[in-house]
């Protein structure tokens, strides 16, 4: 089967939106078809996790059944409570004798500070999102200005959500990343990205490295404040593994953040990136086979970070970030 180069080309993950225009924020929910192992690598200094704790290897539970990413800074970790009405809904969750508890980690992302009325009155709206979100999972889902990234930006440009996957022998695997970055995701002033090395099938407009690297492309550059950005990751894949191969996968794939922005894992910023296997192919090997899948992981989502920023187009607020588009368009 062809890749869609999206995370839910990986069997068993559904990928849903549910954004507001008026905010200017939303959430994403990733939905399992059935409950997946997972587990977290959390690498910025300031992050607003939900339920993270159990994804360490030494917790009982062992797998869940959604996640919840967010804008909303810590108004937005209501997003999962929304995500597991949905899922008790439909009869899932951890059986505990009669009942069931979905489980759901979730985090966030600041976006409070982009333009959108955030003035929501007594009830934040990411609830109610969250539960759109999930009722919305399927397998084609928007990039760019859409979910969790709908109102993120980066130091130069629109930020937003993106997606890319990758096989390794029988094994799929994929990213999904929503980018609100302290840096810069594009190479000084041109329309180049980091992450061009890895692109494929100019997903990102094909514009390759600028050789040499221009004056002043490497110097340290922010937006705003440090504790004002956060990059969520997802990387999913079918491969059979336990929980701390899991962790080890997150670890990894969280070199492919790095790879596509400058500068990331700030003292205050929240990067994080969550892994998730759904169990349908084995490994060959358990050391090199999950080696091959980590590397590749890295690639998958630093891919993932470019098709944020090159999908996203701006919000319809006075002195919104431009989009990547606006100034280079999409000609490859």
């Amino acid at each position: 089967m062809a890749l869609r180069n999206l995370i839910t080309d990986v069997a068993g993950v559904k990928v849903g939106h549910a954004d507001d225009a008026k905010i200017g924020s939303g959430v994403t929910a990733l939905v399992f078809d059935e409950p997946a192992i997972a587990s977290i690598d959390v690498r910025g200094g300031g992050t607003g996790t939900r339920e993270s704790v159990l994804l360490d290897p030494s917790m009982t539970v062992e797998k869940i059944d959604a996640l919840a990413l967010g804008g909303g800074s810590a108004f937005g970790l209501e997003a999962a409570a929304g995500v597991m009405a949905w899922l008790a809904e439909h009869g899932r969750g951890f059986a505990m004798r009669s009942v069931r508890v979905p489980i759901v980690p979730g985090a966030i992302l600041f976006d409070l500070l982009n333009g959108g009325d955030k003035a929501w009155g007594r009830f934040p709206p990411y609830r109610e999102l969250g539960y759109t979100a999930a009722a919305a999972a399927g397998a084609d889902f928007k990039l760019g200005t859409a979910g969790a990234g709908f109102g993120a930006t980066t130091a130069n440009f629109k930020g937003g959500t993106g997606s890319a996957s990758a096989t390794v022998g029988a094994v799929t695997v994929g990213a999904l990343v929503a980018v609100n970055a302290a840096g810069c995701v594009t190479v000084g002033k041109g329309p180049w990205f980091w992450a061009a090395p890895y692109e494929r099938n100019k997903e990102f407009g094909g514009h390759g490295m600028p050789t040499p690297v221009p004056d002043g492309a490497l110097a340290f550059r922010t937006k705003g404040r440090a504790e004002e950005n956060t990059t969520l990751a997802v990387v999913a894949t079918d491969a059979l593994l336990n929980k701390v191969q899991a962790k080890r996968l997150a670890i990894m794939a969280q070199v492919g953040i790095a790879r596509a922005i400058r500068p990331v894992h700030s003292p205050l910023d929240g990067d994080l990136v969550f892994a998730a296997a759904t169990g349908r192919q084995p490994l060959a090997d358990p050391i090199h086979g999950l080696a091959e899948l980590g590397a590749v992981a890295a690639d998958v989502l630093a891919r993932a970070v470019a098709r944020a920023v090159y999908e996203a187009t701006a919000l319809p607020y006075p002195g919104a970030a431009p989009a990547w588009r606006d100034r280079y368009g999409t000609i490859g």
